[in-house]
């Protein structure tokens, strides 16, 4: 029980206990009142964890007056996990609990203390689309693919008791939590805000429902599901100021990518961004949903939105206890029209936002459809041309979700199919719904019969091609692209378009909303103004623009309406498991066998003594192992795509027997650290300027000069006791939450990432694997070419804690750079992690 130091305990009408903002500011907590409601948030998680050791009143004090100098522990109440990143955490939690009892610890005290949903949604690939029998095709190869990977969930089921797994078949883990798994507050014997941490960075998608939460990477989220603290600098929050309405005809999805853009050039990484104004009003749940998803795009900690009427709503339409709920936020002040302070303001006229798309490779790259626009080459003979759409997906979670959105999609397919417009033969359709409940939407609106006839069937439920396991291209579109090196694309209605994630074969991935992918299906290549230009011609030989099928919002709101009276809830009782996966065979026992070398759940390594050896002492002649850009992404990095057979894992695989078809993904392969070292920084786009003109997981080996993958001189800079760092550019790390872009680097023997600036998650995963990631903006003057030796100083004795160090760089024995830097550890739980060689490590060692 909580010390309760602000006499802040209190009782809602029926009886239940919860600690009180209003009391507890009353009583000399600080100025709650005024704090952004997700500050407040974080105030109540202070509240109730207090106990004097970890948890202090100096911690509520410190977020009460901003003192973004301070650091503060976060206890979230669930973890939500995703397969691809999760059955990895699963993984190192068994390998803890076997190593606590190799060192004569208690396993127990390394069990998980939080509830765990895991939602098996990464899996799903598009083998087969544009037909009826897609989804249940699709779903028995996910089987096949996947059986190892599958017993073994279905044996941590009966290992941990917190842990829930959500089966494929049944939908994406954002918009289930959406729609099903949050509870915006928890019940109990003391009643408590929601709040959650996941293994994918679009686990903000559940601000939307005012819930607190954020990706974190893996090794993270295994230290709070044991119930560790998380450590968070106070942050500073960003008001977005929301006036006016949206235009008829722009949808949320243009409202997520404008705000995109203009929050990634205002600057909010490691910020919390909350939305309020006039203009919230106008905007439902689904629109936040939409807009929240997208907050790893722009760099913010979350996308919160507060609790208000629309919230309600949305919890009594898909099931939710909405009275104890109300008057649980009503308590707390967190229904309050009072606008708070906030760090700093943006302010944002729907009215404002034009029809917009992100492309062709940055999600915060906006562009209007006339941008696009190219003069026509046509097709000759049936030849591809660049700038022919080769994949329209209706996919993620980010706009799935979103009913006008996929209604004005249906919508649109009906009037299209009407005039007789057909999709271009090269373009693979697919449909892949982040849940059953917009398949539901789509049936009882009488919209899939249309989407059906334009290769829009339901493929499956799950991510596929927002992740990149978008399936082969139609007829022989792959030769052409290869041989003739053409420069085509994918439209999707997904949340991130780097290079090279979609298809390993196209260059340009354009995201937009559902109702424009269809658009551009119909057009068949991107190189139009789809606003003005003809999308095809209908049956009566004249041509069809998009005004022409465009639906009205009033057709968009009576579709909805429809579809609600024809299934009110929408598969929110829709049961979050099947009976294919609970007669899964699987084993029973505490401990699991591993699989051999060339498995997909071997044993992790990362608890063992030799990876977790700490970085001591200053960093001297360091090699550069691999030297990079700007915006070098967690896809560049550790690559989640199909293993190639001529690529370094896809070689190292098939000499051990493995079969070129069975090769699988970086995605699937993520318990094999053999195969995902020799992944390391392979995504085929990425551009290492110590090899120019090869792109890929190539280095130079130095000084000899020998270019090599990436693995093997690692290895020989390891043989002769050399130390290398990587360096890079701003934003290092941007995208998914993907631990192994961290695990890699610490495989890889990395001391030091230098970098002119961090993206925040995987900057926390680099410390929690106990590599050292140094920020040092002058950087940006210094064109480093391979051959240079680097010094990292001031890490000798005294804290590390934002340390200032010198970096100093030396060609033949000259010193040619010598800048001021920082160790980016930045609180002193990360400096343990670092100086225990990692946060596993150090679970191991602390007192429990």
């Amino acid at each position: 029980m909580t010390p309760d130091s602000f006499r802040a305990t209190r009782s809602l009408p029926d009886g239940t206990r919860f600690l009180s903002l209003p009391a507890a500011e009353a009583a000399g907590a600080g100025p709650l009142s005024r704090l952004p409601h997700a500050s407040r948030v974080l105030v109540e998680n202070l509240l109730r964890h207090e106990n004097g050791r970890t948890v202090t009143t100096d911690h509520v004090r410190a977020l009460a007056e901003r003192d973004t100098t301070a650091s503060i522990p976060f206890y979230p109440e669930r973890i939500l996990l995703q397969d691809a990143s999760g059955i990895p955490v699963l993984a190192d939690l068994v390998t803890l609990a076997e190593r606590a009892a190799e060192l004569g610890l208690d396993p127990a005290s390394v069990a998980p203390r939080r509830r765990m949903d895991l939602v098996v949604d990464h899996a799903l690939e598009l083998d087969l689309a544009g037909s009826a029998g897609a989804a249940g095709h699709n779903l028995d190869r996910e089987y096949d693919r996947h059986a190892g990977r599958y017993r073994f969930l279905r044996w941590a089921q009966t290992r941990f008791g917190a842990l829930r797994v959500v089966p494929p078949g049944i939908g994406i883990c954002h918009q289930l939590n959406l729609e099903v798994l949050a509870d915006v507050v928890t019940g109990g014997p003391l009643a408590r805000f929601d709040s959650v941490v996941g293994t994918d960075s679009h686990t903000t998608m559940i601000n939307a429902l005012s819930v607190a939460g954020w990706g974190v990477g893996g090794i993270e989220a295994t230290a709070a599901a044991l119930g560790e603290p998380i450590l968070l600098r106070v942050p500073e929050v960003v008001g977005v100021r929301l006036t006016g309405s949206t235009r008829p005809g722009v949808l949320a999805t243009d409202v997520a990518l404008t705000l995109a853009a203009l929050l990634r050039a205002h600057g909010v990484v490691q910020r919390i961004v909350e939305f309020h104004g006039p203009g919230l009003a106008t905007l439902a749940v689904p629109d936040r949903a939409t807009i929240a998803n997208m907050a790893p795009e722009y760099g913010a900690t979350m996308a919160y939105f507060p609790a208000d009427t629309r919230t309600l709503d949305y919890l009594a339409r898909t099931g939710r206890p909405v009275g104890p709920i109300r008057d649980y936020l009503t308590a707390q002040g967190m229904l309050s029209a009072t606008e708070p302070d906030y760090d700093d303001l943006i302010e944002l006229d729907l009215g404002t936002v034009e029809r917009t798309l992100s492309g062709p490779s940055r999600p915060h790259e906006t562009l209007r459809p006339a941008d696009l626009r190219r003069p026509a080459t046509g097709h000759p003979r049936g030849e591809l041309s660049d700038g022919d759409v080769v994949i329209a997906a209706i996919t993620s979670c980010t706009n799935t979700s979103n009913p006008r959105a996929m209604a004005a999609a249906g919508l649109l397919a009906r009037n299209a199919v009407a005039r007789g417009l057909t999709v271009a033969p090269w373009t693979k359709t697919s449909l892949t719904p982040g849940s059953r409940a917009t398949a539901e939407l789509l049936r009882a609106g009488g919209l899939q019969p249309a989407l059906d006839e334009l290769g829009f069937q339901v493929a499956g439920f799950g991510c596929g091609t927002c992740m990149g396991n978008s399936g082969p291209l139609r007829q022989d579109a792959g030769r052409q692209i290869r041989e003739r090196g053409l420069a085509v694309s994918a439209v999707l209605s997904g949340n991130r378009n780097f290079p090279g994630r979609i298809h390993p074969d196209v260059t340009h991935s354009y995201l937009t909303s559902p109702p424009l992918v269809v658009a551009f299906a119909l057009a068949g290549r991107t190189t139009i103004d789809i606003d003005r230009d003809p999308l095809g011609t209908g049956h009566d030989g004249k041509p069809v623009l998009l005004a022409d099928i465009w639906p009205t919002d009033e057709e968009i709101d009576a579709t909805i309406a429809t579809a609600e009276r024809a299934s009110p809830g929408r598969g929110a009782s829709l049961p979050l498991t099947t009976d294919r996966w609970q007669r899964l065979p699987h084993p029973h026992g505490d401990g699991y066998a591993w699989e051999g070398e060339t498995g997909m759940i071997r044993r992790p390594p990362f608890a063992d003594g030799e990876v977790c050896a700490p970085v001591r002492g200053n960093i001297t002649a360091a090699r550069p192992l691999l030297v990079l850009g700007d915006d070098v992404t967690t896809d560049h990095i550790s690559p989640v795509g199909r293993i190639l057979p001529a690529s370094a894992a896809g070689k190292w695989l098939v000499e051990r027997g493995v079969a070129e078809d069975g090769l699988g993904s970086y995605s699937s392969r993520r318990l094999n650290h053999e195969v995902m070292l020799r992944g390391g920084f392979a995504n085929p786009r990425l551009r290492n300027r110590l090899v120019e003109g090869h792109e890929g997981g190539w280095t130079r080996l130095l000084p000899d000069g020998d270019v090599m993958p990436i693995h093997s001189a690692a290895a020989a800079y390891a043989r002769r006791g050399t130390s290398v760092i990587i360096v890079a550019g701003r934003s290092y790390g941007a995208g998914s939450a993907r631990d192994w872009a961290a695990k890699v680097t610490r495989l890889l023997g990395v001391r030091a990432v230098l970098a002119q600036s961090f993206e925040r998650i995987h900057r926390t995963n680099l410390v929690a694997l106990g590599v050292l990631p140094v920020e040092c903006p002058a950087l940006g003057g210094f064109d480093a070419d391979g051959t240079e030796e680097f010094d990292i100083t001031g890490l000798e004795g005294g804290p590390l804690v934002n340390a200032p160090l010198t970096v100093i760089a030396r060609r033949g024995g000259r010193t040619v750079f010598e800048q001021a830097a920082l160790a980016r550890i930045d609180t002193e739980v990360e400096q343990e992690w670092m100086r225990a060689g990692g946060l596993l490590h150090r679970l191991l060692t602390a007192p429990r």
